[in-house]
């Protein structure tokens, strides 16, 4: 596959950048050296490799989910300008 003027010209109008003509000229040897590179990689055998997350093995550092300071929902309340059953009380606002 290769990419021509036409092509980096329509490419630059979808991500909305403005290209002169050197930097048109310039683009597309750079964009058909790396569709040249992607083609390399699809030669290579993968066969019997395992799909990668990440290429050192991870692992999350993972805590008992324990509610630590629960019950207070009034002492929360008491801060609120207006609270009502419980709740947060706000103006209703409508554009």
């Amino acid at each position: 596959m290769s990419v021509d003027t036409n092509t980096v010209r329509k490419i630059a109008s979808l991500a909305r950048i403005a290209v002169t003509d050197g930097e048109v000229e310039a683009m597309t040897g750079e964009l058909n050296n790396i569709l040249t590179w992607v083609e390399q990689l699809g030669e290579v055998d993968t066969d019997g490799v395992e799909p990668l997350a990440a290429v050192i093995p991870n692992q999350l550092r993972l805590r008992d989910d324990v509610i630590t300071d629960g019950d207070i929902r009034d002492k929360v309340l008491a801060n609120a300008p207006q609270a009502d059953h419980g709740f947060f009380t706000v103006p209703k606002v409508i554009e």
